[in-house]
């Protein structure tokens, strides 16, 4: 595929490019941000290190991150980039416009490469000089990659982190559909596991280990176990873990083609990294990384470019009951995004509460601008005629809105195979003449649009 030479040619490359960018000043690019409080609380995100989730390219997430104070902060990488597999990668958009459900496929990410397998190298070579500078002293970059690139990519971080650096080589080795007669069956993946130095966060976890025959082995000294398999001891993890993929029966899974299981990343985060330290995802798919360090109180920052990986994620947080985090678009408004027009937006008073009632009327958005396979656009047109709000999949509301970065302390968004209601009640401390209310909306294909208004009397009208 490449030549010893020609990676060579590929690592210059990553190592001047990431040279030029850092020289570079940055200008800023995330020119929406919001702030989701899943537990609608008072809690206050950390000024220095607060959660994020980025929607834009990675080389601007990290040239931001390194402008603003994060060089040498983050105890954990872990990335599970592109595999060179060639393909486009879809997630499934389930819908329920009335009884029953609807499955359409939606693309979410392309891995596909126009010059080939040294445009890929290049991609992954430039961003990960620009991790190494981001990881702390005491850190743990993971890169899960598979048969077709890892080989490439371990000389490539050898160069990068160091050979001495080098750390294990884990084998993720799994269940799946699929056999082949002609070779044997691949059913692991590889993770390269490279630190920044010598003094590096390691924290020991430990598994299963049957004895022979799942019987007592009666050793002095030896604490022995019993589960429903027989008996087994507890011994410090090997490099080759077998853990089950996201199945399609699983409660974890989301629709998103590559999604991790949550095991597997919790074995990383425990062993690499402190609670209170900062874990960073910069491919971050379905957002696992960033669920998992939220239930093992680690900070955590995650950047993907796709519209989907930012829906698909935010509501898995939600979802966790997860800390206060912001989130970070580069598109005020998407030209693609739909209209959602409301019935009324009314304040109401009930034994001393004030309530803000919302009705949702209609969505309306233009199919064409989305890509879609001939059939799956026949089925979300009548889907759209039949019932239109069927189509939105989040809603985020700031009732006291000052501008700019609004916090939404509300959120209500598709789950349990129901779609949004049709009406929302908001209790409030207060609402007077003026104030605003923000209100965001996502649609089911990650296309968001936001509109205002302003408190007059007991009715609401739209800002400007």
């Amino acid at each position: 595929m490449l030549t010893i030479d020609k990676l060579s040619e590929v690592i210059d490359f990553g190592r001047e490019e990431s040279k030029k960018i850092l020289s570079k000043p940055y200008i800023e690019y995330f020119h929406q941000r919001e702030r989701i409080l899943p537990k609608k609380a008072d809690s206050t995100p950390s000024s220095t290190f607060p959660n994020q989730f980025y929607q834009g390219d990675n080389l601007i997430v990290m040239k931001k991150l390194l402008e603003e104070g994060y060089r040498g902060k983050i105890d954990l990488i872990y990335i599970d980039p592109p595999f060179f597999t060639k393909a486009k990668y879809k997630s499934k958009i389930f819908l329920y416009p009335h009884k029953g459900e609807d499955v359409i496929e939606h693309f979410a990410y392309d891995d596909t490469w126009e010059e080939g397998f040294s445009s890929y190298l290049k991609m992954l070579s430039t961003r990960l000089f620009l991790m190494r500078e981001l990881l702390s002293e005491r850190g743990t970059i993971y890169v899960h990659l598979d048969y077709r690139t890892v080989h490439y990519v371990k000389i490539i971080m050898d160069q990068i982190f160091g050979g001495e650096n080098f750390l294990n080589e884990i084998i993720w080795a799994y269940k799946s559909g699929g056999v082949s007669k002609r070779y044997y069956s691949r059913k692991h993946d590889t993770i390269l596991v490279y630190t920044k130095g010598a003094d590096y966060i390691f924290n020991p976890q430990k598994e299963k280990s049957y004895n022979r025959g799942f019987k007592p082995y009666r050793f002095k000294g030896v604490k022995e176990y019993k589960d429903e398999l027989g008996w087994y001891t507890l011994v410090y993890l090997k490099d080759v873990w077998q853990i089950d993929m996201v199945g399609r029966t699983s409660k974890e899974r989301v629709g998103y083609d590559t999604q991790k299981p949550e095991k597997l990343l919790e074995r990383i985060i425990l062993t690499s990294s402190n609670e209170d330290s900062l874990v960073a995802d910069f491919f971050a798919g379905s957002g696992t990384t960033g669920v998992v360090a939220e239930k093992l109180n680690r900070r955590w920052i995650m950047a993907d470019i796709g519209k989907q990986s930012t829906l698909t994620t935010v509501k898995r947080l939600i979802e966790n009951s997860s800390n206060p985090f912001y989130i970070y678009k580069a598109d005020v408004r998407d030209e693609k995004a739909g209209k959602l027009y409301l019935k009324m937006i009314e304040v109401k008073k009930d034994k001393g509460k004030i309530f803000l009632k919302i009705e949702l009327d209609r969505y309306e958005v233009d199919l064409n601008k989305i890509s879609l396979k001939a059939k799956d656009r026949e089925l979300i047109h009548r889907i759209w005629k039949e019932n239109s709000l069927s189509l939105l999949d989040f809603i985020g509301i700031d009732t006291d809105y000052k501008g700019n970065s609004p916090d939404l302390r509300w959120q209500y968004y598709r789950k349990n195979k129901e779609n949004l209601d049709s009406s929302i009640y908001i209790e409030v401390d207060q609402l007077k003449e003026g104030q605003e209310v923000f209100i965001r909306y996502i649609d089911v294909f990650g296309k968001d649009n936001s509109v205002v208004y302003k408190i007059e009397g007991d009715k609401a009208i739209i800002n400007g």
